[in-house]
C-alpha cells in the first residue's frame, strides 16, 4: 500500500481555492482578448518573474568546490529570458557579473563536457551571447554543443555504439536528457545558423520518443523504470517545446515530434488536478502535487498556445489555472515550495512517493521563470 500525502500548507490550499473562485470567472466575465494576458495584481508574470529573477541574481554565490549544475544553469537561463522579455538591463548586468568569474583561469566551477547534465551548461553562455553579442560568450559556449557529438578517445563500447548510429555518445535513455541535450543544441543552432545542431537533436528526440513514450502519451523515466515521474516528464515537455519552436516547418522530423508533443499535452490535460497542479507521479491520484513538474507542463502549454499548436478553446483555461495556482507556492522572497529534490531513476514506485521536498530548490525556480518570461514575450 503506497503512502498517501496531503498538502501540509493549509494556507496555500485556501488561497488556491479563492484564486480559482475569483480569478478564472473574472477572466471569462470581462472577455479578455488573450487567456494569457491581463492577470490581476499578485498574479502578473511581470511581478512574479521579477521576484524570482532578482532572488537568483542577488543571491550570494556559494564557494564553488564543484561545477555549476544543471538546476542552477536552468534558473540562470530563466532569469536571462525574463530580463530579455522585460528589457531589464540592470538584471542582465547582474547576471553577466555572476558569470564573469568563469572567464578566469583560477575558477574551476565551469562544467566539464562529459555528460548530458554537464554539457547543457553551454546553453548559458550561448544565451548571454544571444542577448549581448559579445563573442567571448559564443567561444565559451559552443564547445559544449560540439563535444556532445565528438566521441572521446576513451569512450566506452556502448558510447561508441550510440555514436556510430548518429546519436550523441552521451545517450542514456533517461527522459531528463531531452531537455539537457535539446537546449544546448537548439541554442547552438540559433547563434550559428548551422542546421547540423537541429538535425542531430531532432534525430535524438525521435529516438527517445520511440523508446519511451507510452500509449497514454506520457513517458517512463527510463526503459527499466515504468513510472510516470512528474519532473522527468516535465523535462520532455519543455524539450519538445524548445525544439519545435526552432524546427523549420519542412523539417523531416517535425511531424513525428509534433505528434509526440500533442499526444503528451492531451494526456497532461486529462491528469491535471482540479487545482491546476500535477502530481509527483502523474497518474497516481493519491500522490502529492509537485511544483517543478507543474511549472514545466504550464510552460509547454504556454508555448503551444502562443505558437498555435494547441487549441485555445481546449487549453486556455487549463493553462491559466496552472500559472495561477503556481503563484501561491511562491513566497515573498521569491522561493517556490513543494519542489522534489534531485532524483535518479529507480525501479521502485514508493521511492518517488518518498522523495524529499524543498523550498527554493532551483529545479522549481527555473521553470517558473520560464513561464513568466514566455507569458510576457510577444
Amino acid at each position: 500500500m503506497y503512502k498517501t500525502f496531503k498538502h501540509s500548507n493549509t494556507r496555500i490550499g485556501s488561497k488556491i481555492i479563492l484564486a480559482l473562485a475569483l480569478i478564472l470567472p473574472m477572466s471569462i466575465l470581462f472577455g479578455q482578448k488573450s487567456p494569457l494576458a491581463d492577470f490581476p495584481e499578485g498574479y502578473r508574470p511581470e511581478e512574479i518573474g521579477r521576484r524570482l529573477a532578482y532572488n537568483f541574481a542577488e543571491k550570494k554565490q556559494p564557494d564553488k568546490g564543484k561545477w555549476i549544475g544543471y538546476p542552477e544553469t536552468c534558473t540562470w537561463l530563466g532569469a536571462l529570458r525574463f530580463a530579455e522579455a522585460t528589457g531589464d538591463k540592470k538584471l542582465v548586468e547582474l547576471l553577466k557579473k555572476r558569470f564573469e568569474i568563469l572567464f578566469t583561469t583560477k575558477d574551476s566551477s565551469k562544467a566539464i563536457m562529459n555528460h548530458v547534465d554537464w554539457n547543457m551548461f553551454g546553453s548559458l553562455p550561448l544565451t548571454i551571447y544571444q542577448i549581448t553579442k559579445e563573442k567571448r560568450y559564443l567561444d565559451f559556449g559552443l564547445p559544449y554543443a560540439d563535444t556532445q557529438w565528438t566521441l572521446p578517445e576513451n569512450a566506452k563500447p556502448e558510447e561508441r555504439a550510440w555514436h556510430e548510429r548518429g546519436y550523441t555518445w552521451q545517450t542514456r535513455l533517461w527522459i531528463d536528457d531531452m531537455y539537457m541535450i535539446t537546449i544546448v543544441q537548439t541554442l547552438a543552432y540559433k547563434v550559428t545558423g548551422q542546421a547540423k545542431y537541429l538535425d542531430r537533436t531532432a534525430k535524438e528526440m525521435v529516438m527517445y520518443l520511440d523508446e519511451l513514450q507510452r500509449p497514454n502519451g506520457l513517458f517512463y523515466h527510463a526503459p527499466d523504470v515504468p513510472f510516470f515521474w512528474g519532473r522527468g516528464n516535465g523535462w520532455m515537455a519543455a524539450g519538445m517545446s524548445e525544439l519545435l519552436s526552432n524546427l523549420p516547418e519542412n523539417h523531416p522530423d517535425r511531424p513525428r515530434i509534433m505528434d509526440g508533443y500533442l499526444r503528451m499535452m492531451k494526456s497532461l490535460k486529462t491528469y491535471q488536478r482540479p487545482s491546476g497542479m500535477w502530481n509527483q507521479l502523474i497518474d497516481e491520484p493519491d500522490c502529492w502535487a509537485e511544483t517543478s513538474a507543474s511549472a514545466m507542463f504550464a510552460y509547454a502549454f504556454i508555448v503551444g498556445l502562443k505558437h498555435g499548436w494547441l487549441d485555445a478553446g481546449e487549453y486556455s483555461a487549463a493553462t491559466r489555472k496552472a500559472w495561477t495556482v503556481l503563484t501561491h507556492y511562491i513566497d515573498a522572497k521569491g522561493d517556490i515550495s513543494e519542489v522534489c529534490v534531485g532524483t535518479n531513476k529507480k525501479n521502485d514506485k514508493q521511492y518517488y512517493y518518498d522523495r524529499p521536498r524543498r523550498t527554493g530548490d532551483y529545479h522549481g525556480q527555473a521553470p517558473c521563470l520560464w513561464c513568466a518570461a514566455e507569458l510576457i514575450k510577444n
